[in-house]
């Protein structure tokens, strides 16, 4: 099975930077005990209030699920639309270009 990306964003109205990385160090940790979950690249822009970020699966249903319960944890904390993509990884290319895929 091919690893899966998966970019993910929304809006959001904060907290942003070191606030956000005191405040959500629960969320992160368990994101780490998410089956098929490679690694997670957090992304924000404070101007355009803006957050999400980028993943990395082990395949495409371990990444659609994960989406799957992460929209519907970000529709209770109020935000009202989930923007995601999902794309396989080219590995010999990426792996060519300094990607880490483990």
């Amino acid at each position: 099975m091919a690893k899966t990306l998966v970019q993910l964003h929304f809006d959001f109205q904060g907290p942003f930077g070191d606030e956000m990385s005191r405040q959500l160090v629960g969320l992160a940790e368990s994101i780490n005990h998410e089956p098929g979950f490679i690694w997670k690249v957090w992304t924000e822009n404070e101007a355009r209030q803006e957050a999400g970020g980028i993943y990395l699966f082990q395949d495409e249903d371990t990444a659609l699920a994960y989406v799957k319960k992460h929209t519907a944890r970000l529709k209770q904390l109020g935000v009202d639309e989930v923007v995601y993509k999902v794309f396989g990884v080219n590995e010999p290319l990426t792996t060519l270009n300094h990607g880490t895929l483990s």
